[in-house]
């Protein structure tokens, strides 16, 4: 019974990074789409989200089962519930990738992104792909050390969307409402996109110490 039940953990483990891995290159494309007018890119981003629903509904499928046969306590019960916690978030960056592929769609051939903005998305999706490059590290390793720098990560993103907003809000803009709109909510997606990986990251620190960090 034992050696089953760790089995389940270790499938619940995988199937995680699977997601984080799928998150983190889901993200990439979509930005290289954006930032490219690469219509396939942001094509494929779309079509490849259902494969991380799909990995979120394993994640679901395989707790629930382990509950029902397994009846886990203390350190097992918690990997489990924060795994279904944890599946949630990966989702979550994988919707804010594709939002981010369909905004792109939306303007092609055109660039979604004007030249004022380029290098705010640059630096946006630099900062993104160095969170989800930790949480792939932090479900792996559960190193502690590197779950607490996502915070300083997120801080970073903050600091760019806040940066994004000057540059949309200022009285040289030189586009219409429509471009400072899409610039907007771009922002936002990139900014939600980190703050699902800060929250992933607390979980797994509390799988790991069994208390929960300040939100």
């Amino acid at each position: 019974m034992r050696e089953e039940l760790r089995s389940d953990l270790l499938e619940v483990g995988r199937l995680l990074v699977s997601m984080a891995e799928a998150a983190r290159t889901a993200m990439s494309r979509a930005t290289s789409g954006l930032l490219t007018a690469d219509r396939e890119a942001c094509e494929t981003v779309i079509a490849r989200d259902a494969e991380i629903n799909d990995l979120r509904n394993q994640v679901e499928e395989r707790v629930y089962d382990t509950l029902a046969r397994q009846s886990p306590v203390a350190v097992d019960l918690r990997l489990l519930v924060t795994g279904l916690q944890i599946a949630i978030d990966l989702e979550r960056m994988g919707d804010l990738a594709e939002h981010v592929a369909k905004t792109a769609l939306r303007r092609h051939p055109s660039p979604a992104v004007p030249a004022e903005l380029r290098p705010v998305f640059i630096r946006m999706a630099e900062v993104a792909d160095r969170i989800a490059g930790k949480i792939n590290l932090v479900l792996t390793t559960q190193n502690l050390q590197l779950a607490a720098q996502l915070e300083g990560d997120d801080d970073a993103m903050d600091d760019l969307e806040r940066e994004l907003f000057r540059i949309l809000l200022g009285k040289d803009w030189p586009y219409g409402a429509e471009t400072a709109i899409d610039g907007a909510l771009l922002g936002r997606f990139y900014e939600r996109y980190a703050d699902h990986a800060v929250n992933a990251g607390q979980q797994v620190v509390y799988l790991v110490t069994g208390e929960s960090t300040p939100s």
